[in-house]
């Protein structure tokens, strides 16, 4: 019985995340991110897609940057543009504070203004849609 129910708790917790919206500050929908890492804009359009290895690829699959498992991101040719801090913190590759992203998923400037939400979307993919551009429109 242990067993049954340790692997239907395991088959709960992987199971992927349905999409989720990416709202500006005013929660109008500004893109979405897909449960297989496939991300849209607001016309549904696909703009890019983050694979689990954390490589970012444009609309067309050309790669554009990378997502480090600590937090780093890379552009195409490996230059550290920025960190995401385990806090949410966001810094650009001079370590200086651009932004935050809290727990519940609001985005914050520098100053703590909030500039958009992205509730569920991990942090690291909600930095490079707010803060380092790899993935433009």
């Amino acid at each position: 019985m242990k067993k049954i129910l340790l692997a239907l708790a395991l088959l709960c917790c992987s199971s992927s995340l349905p999409a989720q919206d990416v709202k500006d500050a005013n929660y109008r929908m500004i893109g979405r991110v897909e449960s297989d890492g496939t991300v849209k804009n607001s016309n549904y359009s696909t703009i890019g897609h983050i694979k689990q290895d954390g490589t970012v690829q444009d609309g067309n699959y050309h790669t554009v940057g990378y997502i480090k498992s600590d937090g780093t991101i890379q552009n195409g040719n490996y230059s550290t543009i920025g960190y995401v801090k385990n806090d949410g913190t966001v810094q650009n590759g001079n370590y200086s504070t651009i932004g935050h992203i809290k727990s519940d998923g609001t985005i914050q400037d520098g100053n703590y203004r909030t500039i958009g939400y992205a509730k569920d979307v991990k942090p690291t993919y909600a930095a490079i849609l707010f803060f380092f551009n790899l993935l433009k429109n």
